[in-house]
């Protein structure tokens, strides 16, 4: 009688896997509770930091001065490139806290992990909306009549704190997204390596039948007649 043996469903591959049973343990969220308040702990941290880029953004940015004659307000200086300084200041500040969040959230958390890089994203976006919105309204007033009139004619005073480029608000979260996930790459915490699990790489063999048992040899050396068999007709 034959043993039935069931083979692998591929060669060289494992088993297939049998479905899960109601008792088996769920599957690990992507996030889980202490990844998400660490997330929202960032977000939070690095959005009121955009109160310093706007601190920062009055005190560090060109002025444009205008000057009126009575009846209109007029630039003092039209070749004066101080609206283009200001982009730039803005920008160079934003990269600049960016890079010093990262390096903060990196130190924080050596881990790393897709919850931190939203937080941090999401922060940043918020931090340099808080500090464009917060140099507008600690810079100069926008009501250019009122401001002319008070200063009076033939004297200049200063315009309006502006932001012409609005792509400067993504300094801050680009440079803190890409600088973060550099740090990581480098000298972030590595997980082990798996353990490589070896499978067979065929069918299951049933063990061979063992040998017949060599025939005894005469004195001489040669194999004898099988004494049970049938000796061969003579002629």
């Amino acid at each position: 009688m034959t043993e039935a043996v069931t083979p692998y469903d591929k060669p060289d591959q494992p088993p297939s896997e049998s479905p899960s049973a109601p008792g088996a343990p769920a599957a690990e969220p992507a996030f889980s509770p202490s990844d998400i308040r660490d997330g929202a702990a960032i977000a939070l941290v690095t959005g009121v930091a955009g109160v310093l880029l706007g601190l920062l953004w009055v005190w560090l940015a060109p002025r444009v001065q205008y000057v009126s004659n009575g009846e209109a307000v007029f630039l003092r200086d039209t070749e004066s490139e101080a609206r283009i300084g200001a982009d730039g200041t803005f920008l160079l500040l934003s990269v600049g806290f960016g890079v010093l969040s990262a390096v903060a959230v990196f130190l924080w958390r050596r881990s790393g992990g897709a919850a931190q890089v939203v937080g941090l994203a999401v922060g940043s976006v918020f931090a340099a909306l808080v500090g464009w919105r917060v140099g507008l309204w600690l810079g100069p007033s926008s009501d250019l009549v009122a401001v002319a009139r008070k200063a009076g004619k033939g004297v200049p005073f200063d315009a309006p704190l502006e932001l012409l480029a609005h792509g400067a608000l993504l300094g801050w979260p680009m440079a803190a997204v890409v600088v973060h996930l550099a740090l990581t790459a480098l000298w972030g915490t590595r997980d082990p390596a798996p353990e490589l699990s070896l499978w067979p790489s065929g069918y299951y063999q049933a063990p061979a039948a063992p040998a017949a048992p060599a025939a005894p040899a005469d004195s001489a050396g040669h194999p004898s007649a099988d004494p049970s068999g049938t000796e061969p007709p003579r002629p």
